[in-house]
């Protein structure tokens, strides 16, 4: 598994610099100098290791070490001979050269042997032990032989000691160095001293300082890991100290010795409620407390005909479902500690369920690797329209233009997206992400990012035979998959239907009458119902009251403000939702208005004034959101996109949203469907750097990796106390990984031991797509920080920006489009494309406007007249037949092209999943893959536009699938001519031959 390198000890760089014969190396200021200097010129020095072998266990006759330097060669078998050293050890000193290490296996001589298992050992520099599969750093026989009887000298002042214990919880280190220095003393020689296994995740050694009252310290795993406090050093002084996640606590408890039992159980959980919907009941409750943590809840269910059911739940919701019709059902809800402590039961809650809906059963996800499926990016309202009966044009449609196109918002819709999903699978595309599908409430809502009813699919997107589960089996039958968007930051300025709505002010006066729709008693907003009166749809008829309600907070209520609208009319406090007027409760909403966008206030403010923040640190918020989203989870979508995602604290997708998602998929849908469900989050950043602005906390990369350390239980004071131990941090002390790299060119399974469960949009990329070339420099400079790259969603523009915070959709020209097309198809990451991007529809165009230019005019223009006809995929990126403009469309160059791409992409699985390295490698956009698994071994070599040279390549043959060309390699070396732009040229080692037929780029 790979680990995070943090750095060496100054000095022990230093050291290992000399050791290694390394001249003129830039290594770090020792702690004190702020810069860097340059090791002195050192002569060349050999290593050793002097490997000791326990033979207790064994009884062997004798003892050999076949052994080869990290880099070199093996021994002869069976290796060389070992000698006695002391009681139950033997032992040998080899010389290693210039290597750091050695890989080891021990035998009789005679033909058993000890393997480690099959894995070998894996050996580094000075003393080493190796005892019934164990390895440490020790000299197990110091101090055995006699020693001289000393001259007796005046009674010494007793010396001072330091008991140091390190924490390895999450660095899966199995053995431990300490290399230190007592204050005004020197270092010991690296790697330092071996220390002992104290007790589960702990590491002990005992130090005699003498006269110092402290040490200086690092630590290291014996195989050139360090962790050396970002640089510093860690000072720890006598007594007993612990050393976790770069905390020294001094003068501390002993983490070894025996816990005090858990013998306390969590208090009653709280506020327990059951809602039915439908046959399904949704149980929420406020988290219980518990001295040591609550591990999970038992949820006990009575009523029907099953009896009592008990079920453990991992979160504070719960959805019940498969129930029987208009049959009561009653829970409790217990708390459980890890000690398996169980707190009373709850009181009861209650609910009776209704008639089973009409809907079909609900789907499945395909539950395939993501990074398999392209993705086709569709704004559902204004894609295809189906069903022009739902089309809405809302309170906005005069007033932004549409109504003089004949173009209302809501126009495209399920159905028409069922109707065309033979074009996106022609084109070549397996997964479809759809904009947020809840029912929205705002003046503009097309978009669907103002959410009002989240266990609600917005009407204006579905017809008879085409509701959303429709949609999703449809995909699913195709082969495709479903990705939704989905917002857990914000709500819209109504609020969340069933967890808060806001009363505003409003009165029907002359200027008034035209917003505030007339009461209608009895009405519940539904975004299509249509008043007869006024021929509009309702948008605020039940929100709005001029007397003032009971219970109101908002401030002033109903006072002139003193200001005037656009149009010179009187305006009131309270006439509109605002997070700083009292009118939302601070417990579900946050209170302010952003004001630094890469600060703090940027999780915890409202963005817009139609979105109200959800208080995400809520249980009840939480509870609200993870039940909305489980419906869609049991609906049988494939993941979700994640809508303004760096909004909420790490620390709260890591410890609630995130877990609820898999805990739901594996519920519903099993292990392998939850491990693939995908989770990609917008984590904006629009700066060309590999931290947002040096902020950690606003960096994409940050989201993908799990938490470093505990925090607080309560989840707002754990987002402070997070934000500011890795602002503290910096960027310089962030994990990194190798996952998404390969090892010279060899793959590597990747170590998904500290996977947060998040991946994301690749920002970086996006913002550097103006040239290609940026995009692929920029991209690959950050994807270390990741936890695995190859997960990243790539995509030149979208529906917010163009590449560099454009505004408008890309107009680079379609040779420039063409290249980055085979750049995202070929390299790291999985190729998203904006609908209509096949064809530069609206090249120029500014993306959004809102309600003041007409939607015809902007980037998200509809599509629909552009895939009319008709239109029959025989396969991805295969058209058995098309008729009208369609057919027309499914001519462009840049279709033919992506067409070819997808035909190439799924064909060679090492530009699917495939790790990636430059190394060796001469030219501009050009690298190596490769994918290993099972009796799967793809390895490809990709130039993009350019020509390259590949050094150190395996020697075999290798063909182009783009043009057939076949290349035979004797001598590890391949060269490659310039395709030209928006070309490529992707060589796969014993490939499968040319793939698809030329087009107008790929030829």
């Amino acid at each position: 598994m790979t680990r995070t390198r943090r750095g060496l000890p100054a000095r022990a760089v230093a050291a290992l610099a000399a050791a290694a014969g390394i001249l003129g190396l830039v290594v770090a200021a020792p702690p004190g100098e702020t810069s860097p200097r340059t090791a002195p010129v050192a002569a060349a020095a050999d290593n050793t290791a002097t490997v000791f072998y326990w033979t207790k266990t064994k009884n062997w006759s004798a003892y050999k070490l076949h052994y080869a330097p990290d880099g070199g060669s093996w021994t002869t078998v069976p290796g060389v001979a070992m000698e006695a050293a002391c009681t139950d050890w033997v032992k040998k000193t080899v010389t290693l050269g210039t290597a750091t290490g050695l890989q080891a296996t021990f035998n009789n001589g005679t033909g058993t042997w000890d393997n480690n298992g099959g894995k070998n050992y894996a050996l580094g520099t000075g003393t080493i032990t190796v005892k019934d599969g164990v390895v440490a750093h020790s000299d197990p026989c110091a101090g055995t032989e006699p020693t001289p009887t000393p001259t007796p000298t005046p009674t010494p002042t007793a010396s001072a000691k330091a008991t140091v214990y390190y924490a390895t919880q999450t660095l899966g280190w199995t053995t431990v160095n300490l290399h230190y220095q007592p204050s005004g003393g020197t270092w010991t020689t690296v790697p330092g001293v071996g220390m002992t296994a104290a007790c589960t995740g702990w590491w002990k050694r005992e130090v005699d300082l003498g006269t110092a009252a402290s040490l200086k310290a690092a630590f290291n795993n014996g195989n050139g890991t360090w962790d050396n406090n970002g640089g510093s050093d860690y000072t720890i002084g006598t007594g007993v100290s612990t050393v976790r996640n770069n905390v020294v606590t001094a003068n501390a408890a002993d983490p070894c010795a025996a816990a005090v039992p858990d013998t306390q159980a969590p208090t009653v959980p709280t506020r327990v409620t059951a809602a039915a919907d439908g046959v399904s009941v949704l149980l929420t409750w406020d988290p219980a407390s518990d001295d040591r943590g609550v591990t999970k809840y038992q949820v006990t269910r009575v009523g029907g005909s099953g009896g009592t059911v008990v079920t453990d739940v991992g979160s504070t919701v719960f959805s019940d479902t498969g129930l029987a019709e208009r049959t009561a059902y009653g829970y409790t809800v217990k708390a459980v500690d890890a000690a398996g402590n169980v707190s009373a039961a709850s009181a009861p809650a209650t609910a009776t369920t209704e008639d089973k809906p009409a809907d079909p059963a609900t789907g499945k996800p395909l539950g395939t690797d993501p990074r398999k499926d392209p993705i086709y990016f569709v704004l559902t309202a204004r894609f295809n329209d189906g069903d022009p009966s739902n089309n809405r044009g809302g309170s906005q449609h005069a007033k932004s233009g549409n109504a003089a196109n004949d173009d209302p918002m809501f126009r495209g819709d399920f159905k028409g997206l069922i109707q065309k999903l033979d074009y996106v699978k022609g084109l070549g595309f397996s997964a479809i992400w759809v904009t947020p599908v809840v029912l929205n409430r705002s003046d503009y809502d097309y978009h669907g990012y103002h959410g009002y009813d989240f266990y609600k699919v917005d009407p204006r997107l579905e017809s008879a035979g085409a509701s959303y589960q429709d949609l999703i089996d449809a995909a699913h039958a195709k082969g495709m998959k479903i990705y939704q968007d989905v917002v857990y930051n914000h709500s819209s300025r109504w609020g969340a239907k069933g967890l808060f709505t806001p009363t505003v002010y409003g009165v029907r006066d002359s200027q008034w009458s035209w917003y505030y729709d007339e009461k209608q008693p009895g009405f519940v907003y539904d975004g299509l119902t249509v008043d007869a009166k006024s021929g509009k749809s309702y948008y605020n008829g039940d929100l709005w009251s001029t007397a003032e309600p009971t219970g109101n907070t908002c401030l002033n209520w109903g006072k002139p403000t003193g200001g005037k609208s656009a149009e010179g009319y009187t305006v009131y406090n309270c006439q509109w939702p605002s997070p700083t007027s009292g009118m939302f409760p601070k417990d579900l909403f946050h209170q302010c208005w952003i004001g630094n966008w890469e600060g703090e206030d940027s999780r915890s403010c409202w963005l817009h004034e139609d979105l109200a923040d959800f208080n995400t640190e809520s249980p009840a918020v939480q509870n609200y959101l993870i039940g909305a989203y489980n419906k869609y989870i049991d609906m049988g979508v494939d993941g979700f996109r994640v809508d303004t995602a760096v909004h909420i604290p790490r620390t709260t997708w890591n410890r609630r949203f995130l877990p609820a998602i898999q805990e739901r998929v594996t519920q519903r849908h099993g292990a392998e469907a939850a491990k693939n469900f995908f989770v990609f989050g917008e984590v904006a950043a629009f700066v060309n750097d590999k931290w947002n602005r040096g902020s950690v906390n606003h960096s994409a990369q940050f989201y993908t990796w799990k938490e470093r350390k505990e925090y607080d239980a309560d989840d707002a004071k754990a987002a402070l106390e997070m934000y500011d131990y890795e602002q503290q941090q910096g960027t310089g002390n962030q994990p990194t990984s190798t996952n998404a790299f390969l090892n010279g060119n060899t793959y590597h399974a990747p170590d998904t031991s500290r996977f947060s469960g998040m991946n994301v949009i690749d920002m970086r990329m996006h913002m550097n797509f103006g040239d290609a070339s940026n995009a692929f420099f920029n991209g690959k400079d950050s994807d270390d920080s990741y936890h695995d790259a190859t997960y990243n969603v790539v995509y030149v523009d979208s529906h917010d920006y163009g590449p560099n915070k454009s505004s408008e959709r890309y107009a680079g020209g379609t040779d420039a489009w063409a290249e980055n097309m085979s750049l995202m198809w070929t390299f790291r990451g999985i190729p998203t494309l904006y609908y209509g991007s096949e064809i530069e529809f609206q090249k120029g165009k500014k993306i959004d406007c809102g309600p003041s230019c007409p939607l015809a005019t902007t980037g998200r223009a509809y599509f629909g007249d552009h895939v009319a006809g008709s239109v029959t995929a025989s396969d991805f990126s295969q058209v058995s037949s098309a008729s009208g403009a369609v057919a027309t469309t499914l001519q462009q160059p840049l279709v033919r092209h992506v067409q070819r791409l997808n035909q190439i992409r799924r064909a060679i699985p090492a530009l699917q999943s495939g790790q990636y390295s430059t190394e060796g490698i001469s030219g501009g956009m050009a690298f190596k893959r490769r994918y290993t698994s099972g009796t799967t071994d793809s390895f490809a070599l990709v130039t993009v536009s350019g020509g390259a040279t590949y050094s150190g390549i395996p020697n075999g043959t290798y063909t182009d699938a783009v043009t057939g060309d076949v290349k035979t390699v004797t001598n590890g070396t391949l060269s490659v001519a310039a395709p030209g732009k928006g070309n490529l040229r992707v060589y796969v080692l014993n490939g499968p031959g040319r793939i698809g037929a030329p087009g107008p780029y790929l030829k």
